[in-house]
């Protein structure tokens, strides 16, 4: 039914997508499809990676490990925002399709307040790509 699943991950917090990359995984091996991890860095030195190359180094052997971790085929893909908290969302999905994903697996936190006046990322992708969404609290 799936023949590629897409999970963006932040590597910056990993520890609270255990319950999402599970999910993706479970549904990879069920379904014998690759999944394209994606995450979003800058131009500029951050904690994870002085160039975009580095980040993509950190992503790939986050791909490799989840691979071997859940015995999946895995691999990554890095997009680079100017500013991560405006275009993410929009750089996500352009990835998805770049991929040919056809399932999106990512995590959310449960709705509050805020939400009522600004999307989560997860609800943005999910009303702006004709992909599927699996969205995992």
């Amino acid at each position: 039914m799936y023949s590629k699943i897409a999970v963006p991950v932040d590597l910056a917090h990993v520890e609270h997508l255990g319950k999402a990359l599970k999910t993706a995984a479970d549904l990879a091996r069920h379904y014998g499809a690759p999944v394209c991890y994606v995450g979003a860095t800058t131009e500029t030195p951050g904690p994870l990676g002085h160039t975009p190359a580095e980040y993509q180094a950190k992503l790939d052997a986050f791909a490799k490990a989840e691979s071997a971790r859940h015995g999946i085929d895995a691999g990554a893909r890095a997009i680079v925002c100017l500013d991560p908290t405006i275009d993410m969302d929009r750089h996500l999905v352009e990835a998805f399709e770049a991929e040919n994903a056809d399932l999106i697996v990512m995590a959310s936190h449960i709705p509050g307040v805020m939400d009522h006046f600004i999307s989560s990322n997860a609800a943005w992708i999910a009303s702006h790509t004709d992909h599927s969404v699996f969205i995992v609290r």
